[in-house]
């Protein structure tokens, strides 16, 4: 079983910043992309920002040059440091990885952690 487990949400004020935190656990021989997602109420999830194992990233426009994404691939861990926040970012925050484990051969498991809100407001 693998499980990912977001910290570092919560309140904050238009224009400063937090950082999002995932670690994967469990039975994992390796992780392929490993991302950030939201959903703001109301909204389809929307992809925020990924990462390739080897470094690779991939941002939405909405949030370029002001979303940094980072990932430890030593201990499983990908983080989301969000600075100049936006009312506009207000959402849950989630947490994605392609988690490949062995179990009778070599699989790919999309696992998804349980989310994390942030809310942007004065």
């Amino acid at each position: 079983q693998v499980q990912l487990v977001e910290s570092g949400g919560g309140l904050v004020q238009p224009g400063g910043s937090l950082r999002l935190s995932c670690a994967a656990s469990g039975s994992i021989f390796s992780i392929n992309t490993m991302g950030w997602y939201r959903q703001a109420p109301g909204q389809e999830r929307e992809l925020v920002a990924t990462i390739a194992s080897g470094g690779s990233t991939n941002y939405a426009d909405s949030v370029k040059a002001r979303f940094t994404i980072y990932r430890d691939n030593a201990k499983n861990m990908v983080a989301l440091q969000m600075d100049s926040l936006m009312a506009e970012d207000t959402a849950v925050y989630y947490c994605n990885a392609g988690v490949v484990i062995y179990s009778g051969g070599y699989k790919i498991r999309e696992v998804w952690g349980q989310g994390t809100p942030v809310t942007v407001s004065s």
